[in-house]
């Protein structure tokens, strides 16, 4: 296992300026980034816009005291807590895709489409956004509950929520609102995808990440930490950075040597050359994060949505499930843990199997010294795919319950997602870099990252 090195090189940071001068040189380069700043700041403008009939005190006074809500909030950037129509971010979209990725593999069809290349990928994607919509709603609607639930014996957040009589009206406007809200970033993240720099979708998370951050900022220094306690709160986060980039970016080099035949003045030669396979530690970046706190945090919400109903069997279960998988509980972050190392087995299995490696190195006349090409080498890469997964798999779930931790020796709520959000922005950060460096590279200019 190896990390392509930065030690080496000492004037990276200098080369990283030179880069970004060279970029916006570059007159296409500079479109792209221009492209992708513009779109992030209507993102954050959308975040602002709050749907119909929001009654801002009593939406102050449902956050106080709410775990989940604030947790949520955080993830959209603060959108949630002016019940704007992005304030459930991309995260309707991100649970279809996982529904998606669990039925490729049952789903005979869907299956198919898979091994169609550009043409099934793209329709599969169709019926991601197809589903991601009654996902948006349900989603959208259980936080209504939440909310209406929260301000109990106040002014209520919109009017009344419900589906029949009166207050059908403006909750329906409320889950359109909140579910265009959504397919519009899922657009806006499509858009930055193709005509920008960097993933869209992971760029509209890490938007809404970096904007919510500084929300938690006054709890933490008015936390009973003190300078020193923060000073090591500091340290631990640089910490913390330095590994996430060394995990990131630990790969293990499988030797790969291909014979080919040449003729040369009415004579064949063979040519040998070896190459390797960069089999990455954390293979599956911080998708598993993402997909394990999609998947978390919709049981917990559709509880707390059930937690007013009158029949007892419904009202205790829904009780006992929001309050074991709130934020801030043992039971929660133990789940969380399983899924995301759960998820990175999975997301990286499955992308490993749609890359077709020892039939594309059977066909390109290549193999790994000491192992059969065809079905041996397959199950040789994969074997050590696993071993490496697990290194990879069990950081992520550590960085996952980090937050508990933390949270226990702060004694403040304000480190609850620090630890994720970090991955998941120090991961598109990287992603970005390695883009731009592409680029650069494919117009002869020098790289800045190796």
């Amino acid at each position: 296992m190896t990390v392509q090195g930065r030690s080496a090189q000492p004037a990276v940071l200098p080369r990283l300026a030179q880069a970004l001068v060279q970029s916006f040189q570059q007159p296409d380069i500079r479109k792209r980034l221009m492209f992708t700043f513009f779109i992030l700041v209507v993102f954050r403008f959308v975040a602002h816009v709050p749907i119909p009939g929001v009654n801002s005190t009593a939406l102050s006074e449902a956050f106080k005291g709410n775990a989940i809500l604030n947790y949520l909030n955080l993830f959209s950037g603060g959108a949630l807590r002016r019940l704007s129509v992005a304030s459930m971010g991309v995260y309707p979209y991100i649970t279809a895709t996982i529904v998606m990725q669990l039925l490729i593999p049952i789903v005979p069809s869907l299956q198919a489409l898979s091994k169609e290349g550009e043409q099934g990928r793209n329709k599969i994607t169709l019926y991601t956004y197809w589903l991601a919509v009654p996902l948006a709603v349900v989603q959208g609607y259980s936080q209504l509950l939440i909310l209406q639930r929260a301000s109990a014996g106040q002014q209520a957040v919109i009017s009344h929520i419900g589906l029949t009589g009166p207050d059908a009206l403006p909750t329906i406007a409320a889950l359109v609102s909140m579910t265009a809200g959504t397919m519009f970033l899922v657009w806006l993240g499509e858009l930055i995808t193709e005509n920008g720099i960097g993933n869209g979708i992971s760029l509209i998370i890490f938007g809404g990440i970096v904007a919510g951050m500084p929300l938690y900022l006054p709890n933490i220094v008015n936390s009973s930490l003190g300078l020193a306690g923060i000073g090591i709160l500091v340290l631990l986060i640089l910490l913390l950075v330095a590994l996430i980039v060394f995990f990131y970016e630990a790969q293990r080099r499988v030797p790969v040597q291909y014979a080919r035949s040449l003729f040369r003045g009415g004579r064949m030669y063979r040519q040998s050359g070896q190459t390797h396979i960069p089999l990455r530690v954390n293979s599956a970046g911080m998708i598993p994060l993402i997909f394990a706190y999609a998947l978390v945090m919709f049981p917990a919400q559709m509880a707390q949505a059930f937690e007013s109903s009158t029949t007892t069997v419904i009202h205790n279960t829904a009780k006992f499930i929001a309050g074991t998988l709130s934020p801030g509980n043992v039971p929660y972050y133990a789940v969380v843990f399983f899924l995301v190392v759960g998820f990175a087995f999975f997301y990286t299995l499955v992308v490993f199997q749609q890359q077709n490696l020892a039939e594309n190195l059977q066909r390109q006349g290549g193999f790994v010294p000491g192992i059969r090409p065809g079905r041996p080498t397959q199950d040789y890469i994969i074997r050590v795919l696993v071993r490496i997964t697990w290194a990879g798999a069990i950081f992520l779930g550590f960085v996952a319950i980090v937050p508990y931790f933390a949270t226990k020796f702060a004694n403040t709520q304000a480190l609850t997602i620090s630890s994720t959000g970090l991955l998941i922005v120090v991961g598109v950060v990287l992603d970005t870099m390695k883009q731009l460096e592409a680029q650069l590279l494919m117009r002869n200019y020098a790289g800045f990252i190796r």
